[in-house]
C-alpha cells in the first residue's frame, strides 16, 4: 500500500500527517500493547502468589528479559501472531499462544498456563486500549493542541493594541481589539484543555463478568480486587473501574472524546472567523512561490488551510460524537459492537492531527492588514453612539438612548462631524462634551486584552 492506493486520506494523502498515531492506533500497535498487558500481568500474578505456587519465584529473575518481548517487538512478532489468528479466529488467544512460545523458547514452559490466567479478552482490550490512548495524548496530542494554544496566545498579545470594529449579527458594533478577540479563543481553549487533562484513563480489569469468578476459585485466601486495583494502577498507570460488566463501562472514555470534541468545535468557531476576517482583508496571506490558488483565477490566494482545518474537525467530530454515544450502551453483560467500533479511535484523532497541522501552516501565512480594519472603523463613527448615550445617562440627560437612535438612523452616514455637530446641540456641561468628543472608533475599545 501507498499513499496513491490507500482508501483512507488518513492513510493516503495526509499519511505524513498522521504517521505518529501509527504507534498508537495500528493493528500492530493493538497486538503490542495487548502483549504489554498480558506480561505484565503475568509478572504481577506470579509475584502475588508465588507463595502458594512456589515455581513462580524464578520469575523476579527473568523479569525484564519478560519485558522485552513488547520493548523489543517487531512487525514479524506482529505478523506471527496474525498467522496464529488465522487458527483461532481470535486475536487476543493469538496473543496468548505466542507468549506460550515465547515462555519456551525461554525455558518457562511450566509457567505458561499461568498467561492470560483466569482472564477473558476485554481484560486485555479493555487496558490496551485506554493505556494506548493514554500515551498518546501526552505524547500527541495534548502537545499539538497546546502547540495551537501558543500560536493563539502569541497572537493575542501581538495584536493586543490593534483596534477593531466588531460585528455583532454581522453588524458593526462597538469596537474591540484584535489581540482581545484572539484571546477569546486561546482562553475557551485553555479551560477546555485543562478539562481535558483532568479526565482519567480507566480500565476494565475483573473476569468474565468483572466479578473475578475464576481467580476467587482457583485462589480464594488472595484479595483480588486490590489486586486488580494495584495492578492497573502501578504497573499500567490506569484506574481501575470498580463496577463492570464483560467490558469497561466507557463512560471515563465518552467524556474524554467529548472533551476533544469541544477543543475541536472552538477551533472550527476560529476557523470560519479567521476565514471571514480574510474575506474582509483584515489580513492577507502569504504566497509561496509556485503555490496556485485557483485554477482559472491567477489573481486568488484562498484560505485553504483553515477551510481544510474545518472540514477535518468536522469529521473528527461526528465520529468522536458516534464513539461518545455508542460505546457506553452493551446488551446486558456485553455485545460485541465496542469491538468494530473502538478500532477506529485513531480516526478522530487522526482528522484533528490533520487539522491541527493545518491551522498551524494557516496561522504561519496570515498577514495583518491594518490599513482595512482602520478603513472599517472610520466608516463606522456610529458606534461611538453607545459611548455617548452612556456617559449621558450617567449625568442625568434625559432620553439620551432615544436621542442616539435618531442620530444614527435618520443619517445617511454618520461622521466625526456628524458626532462632534451633535455634540454640541446638548445641553449639559462643557467638561461632559469635552468627554465625550474624545471618543473614537479607534480608541472606544474597553480593556484591549
Amino acid at each position: 500500500m501507498n499513499s496513491l492506493n490507500a482508501v483512507s486520506p488518513i492513510d493516503g494523502r495526509y499519511r505524513s500527517k498522521c504517521e505518529p498515531l501509527a504507534k498508537y492506533f495500528s493493528e500492530g500497535a493493538l497486538i503490542k500493547y495487548r502483549v504489554r498487558v498480558e506480561v505484565e500481568y503475568f509478572l504481577a500474578l506470579s509475584e502475588r502468589i508465588k507463595e502458594v505456587r512456589p515455581q513462580l519465584a524464578s520469575v523476579a529473575g527473568k523479569a525484564e528479559a519478560l519485558r522485552d518481548i513488547y520493548r523489543n517487538f517487531t512487525d514479524d512478532d506482529a505478523q506471527a501472531i496474525k498467522d496464529i489468528e488465522k487458527t483461532t479466529n481470535h486475536d487476543v488467544k493469538a496473543v496468548e499462544y505466542f507468549l506460550k512460545g515465547k515462555f519456551d523458547q525461554m525455558g518457562l514452559s511450566d509457567l505458561k498456563e499461568f498467561i492470560h490466567f483466569g482472564l477473558t479478552s476485554q481484560d486485555i482490550n479493555n487496558t490496551s486500549v485506554p493505556l494506548s490512548m493514554k500515551e498518546c495524548a501526552v505524547e500527541v496530542l495534548l502537545p499539538a493542541y497546546r502547540n495551537i494554544l501558543a500560536l493563539l496566545q502569541q497572537k493575542a498579545e501581538e495584536w493586543k493594541d490593534i483596534p477593531m470594529l466588531a460585528h455583532t449579527h454581522g453588524q458593526p458594533a462597538s469596537p474591540t481589539t484584535l489581540g482581545k478577540e484572539w484571546g477569546v479563543f486561546a482562553y475557551r481553549m485553555r479551560r477546555q484543555i485543562e478539562e481535558l487533562e483532568r479526565i482519567p484513563f480507566t480500565a476494565k480489569f475483573g473476569g468474565a463478568t468483572g466479578n473475578f469468578n475464576a481467580h476467587l476459585a482457583a485462589f480464594p485466601d488472595v484479595d483480588w480486587r486490590v489486586f486488580g486495583n494495584d495492578f492497573v494502577k502501578n504497573h499500567l498507570g490506569l484506574e481501575r473501574q470498580q463496577l463492570t460488566t464483560q467490558i469497561e463501562n466507557y463512560d471515563m472514555m465518552a467524556a474524554w472524546f467529548d472533551a476533544c470534541k469541544r477543543i475541536n468545535v472552538i477551533l472550527i468557531d476560529l476557523c470560519r472567523d479567521v476565514w471571514t476576517y480574510v474575506s474582509m482583508e483584515y489580513f492577507k496571506q502569504r504566497i509561496k512561490a509556485g503555490e496556485v490558488g485557483s485554477s482559472a483565477m491567477p489573481h486568488k490566494v484562498n484560505p485553504i488551510d483553515f477551510e481544510n482545518a474545518e472540514g477535518n474537525l468536522g469529521l473528527a467530530n461526528a465520529i468522536f460524537e458516534h464513539l461518545s454515544l455508542k460505546l457506553p450502551i452493551s446488551r446486558m453483560q456485553r455485545d460485541l459492537t465496542d469491538s468494530t467500533v473502538s478500532r477506529n479511535i485513531g480516526v478522530p484523532i487522526a482528522h484533528t492531527m490533520i487539522s491541527l497541522a493545518s491551522l498551524e501552516k494557516g496561522l504561519g501565512k496570515l498577514l495583518l492588514n491594518e490599513a482595512a480594519l482602520e478603513r472599517d472603523l472610520e466608516n463606522n463613527w456610529a458606534v461611538v453612539a453607545e459611548a455617548i448615550q452612556t456617559i449621558l445617562r450617567s449625568v442625568g440627560f434625559p432620553n439620551p438612548y432615544e436621542a442616539l437612535k435618531q442620530l444614527t438612523r435618520t443619517n445617511e452616514k454618520v461622521t466625526a462631524q456628524t458626532i462632534a455637530a451633535f455634540v454640541e446641540t446638548l445641553d449639559v456641561a462643557p467638561e461632559v462634551k469635552e468627554r465625550l468628543k474624545k471618543f473614537t472608533p479607534h480608541n472606544y475599545i474597553g480593556y484591549s486584552l
